[in-house]
C-alpha cells in the first residue's frame, strides 16, 4: 500500500519524491508544489540593495550607485513630478531565465496553477507588514481577455488573502515596449475608484515583475493624490 500520496511538480511535473524519516512522519503535513532542482533555480533577492526599489547592489557598477539608493532610483526622487509617491519596493526573486520561463507559462500561456508557488513567500514577507489594502496592479480589458485572469491578483487569492480593487487601468499599450523615459512621461494610466475608501490607508501593490517601476509609480501616484497614507509595493520578480 501506498501510504505517501506521489505529488508532481508543478512546473517540471516530475514526482517529487517526500522526505522520509521521523521528522517528516511527525511533522506537520505540508502540500508538495514544486521539486527540490526546480525550487533551487529560484534565486532569492538578499544581501545589500537599494532602499526603495531593492536592486541588488552586487550586480550594480558602483558608478551607478547612490549612497542607499540606485541610480534609477535617485533619478526618480529628484524629479518633483514622482518624489516620495512609491514609498518602497520590495521584489521576492531574481528575474533570471529560469524564472523568465516560469513567468511565459503563468502569464502568457494561461497556467493558473502556478500562482501556487509564490503563497508561502508572499505569506513571509506580509508576517513583516500590515498594510490596509492589498491592491494588485490591474490589466487593461484587453489584456486581461488575452490572458484569461490577472496574475497578481491569482496570486493573493491563492494564498487566501482578498484583494481590493480601486484601480482600473485605462492605458492598454504594452508598457514592456517603451524606454524608460517613454514610460515616464505618458499620461496617468490608472484611474481611481473613488467609491472604495483609500484616505489615510496603508495599500500595497501587488505586480509581477519590477522593470523600471514606472507602472508601480502611476498606481502609487494618483492613490496618494487621492488621499492614501503610504504606498509600498510588493514584486513576484526584479
Amino acid at each position: 500500500m501506498n501510504l505517501f500520496h506521489q505529488a508532481q511538480c508543478l512546473i517540471c511535473h516530475e514526482i517529487i519524491q517526500p522526505l522520509m524519516g521521523w521528522r517528516a512522519i511527525f511533522s506537520e503535513e505540508k502540500e508538495l508544489i514544486i521539486c527540490p532542482t526546480c525550487e533551487g533555480k529560484f534565486e532569492k533577492i538578499q544581501g545589500e540593495k537599494c532602499r526603495i526599489c531593492s536592486r541588488l547592489f552586487q550586480f550594480l557598477d558602483e558608478r551607478f550607485r547612490h549612497g542607499d539608493l540606485c541610480h534609477d532610483c535617485e533619478r526618480w526622487e529628484k524629479d518633483p513630478e514622482w518624489k516620495g509617491y512609491l514609498d518602497s519596493n520590495h521584489s521576492i526573486f531574481i528575474y533570471n531565465d529560469f524564472f523568465k520561463e516560469v513567468m511565459a507559462k503563468f502569464k502568457y500561456r494561461g497556467d493558473y496553477v502556478l500562482a501556487k508557488i509564490f503563497v508561502q513567500s508572499i505569506k513571509e514577507f506580509l508576517w513583516k507588514t500590515t498594510p490596509d489594502l492589498l491592491v494588485p496592479i490591474p490589466l487593461s480589458n484587453e489584456r486581461l481577455y488575452e490572458r484569461g485572469f490577472n496574475q497578481a491578483e491569482a496570486v493573493l487569492i491563492e494564498s487566501g488573502l482578498t484583494p481590493t480593487i480601486p484601480l482600473t487601468r485605462i492605458h492598454s499599450e504594452k508598457q514592456s515596449k517603451k524606454s524608460r523615459l517613454e514610460r515616464i512621461h505618458i499620461p496617468q494610466v490608472f484611474q481611481v475608484d473613488h467609491q472604495i475608501e483609500i484616505i489615510g490607508k496603508n495599500i500595497l501593490l501587488l505586480d509581477d515583475i519590477y522593470t523600471t517601476g514606472s507602472t508601480l509609480r502611476h498606481a502609487a501616484k494618483l492613490l496618494k493624490e487621492s488621499g492614501a497614507e503610504r504606498v509600498q509595493s510588493l514584486t513576484l520578480a526584479r
